[in-house]
């Protein structure tokens, strides 16, 4: 299976196009469950859809409350209120997924995502 992703509702649309031209499936919240949903639905929706769930919602890099190894995989865009790393953060997210193209290569894993690197937590 090809990667898939379940973007949070707070996923920029900018981010969504990049990785659906870079011929990923991503699914959108929004034509899944309410927008307003709460954090534990929007992950049980990812975990339903079989997808790696791609958030800006610093409450799911919490390994605490998400621990990695219960997912199909968690991506924390880290933007930190500076949508200018936007470009630069999907570019090495997008290196990062052509080399790693299978689902099993996010399962149990919460990748945190920054403009200059990625740091992977099991």
């Amino acid at each position: 299976m090809g990667l898939r992703f379940f973007a949070d509702h707070c996923v920029p649309t900018s981010v969504i196009q990049a990785l659906r031209d870079a011929g990923y499936e991503v699914l959108i919240l929004r034509e899944y469950i309410p927008r307003d949903s709460d954090d534990a639905l929007v992950i049980a929706k990812a975990q339903e859809t079989d997808a790696v769930l791609v958030s800006l919602n610093g409450d799911f890099v919490d390994i605490t409350t998400y621990p990695p190894s219960r997912y199909k995989g968690i991506i924390g865009l880290q933007v930190r209120d500076h949508p200018e790393v936007i470009p630069s953060l999907m570019r090495r997210l997008k290196g990062y997924l052509a080399t790693h193209p299978g689902m099993s290569d996010y399962e149990g894993r919460l990748f945190l995502v920054e403009a200059h690197r990625i740091r992977i937590r099991k």
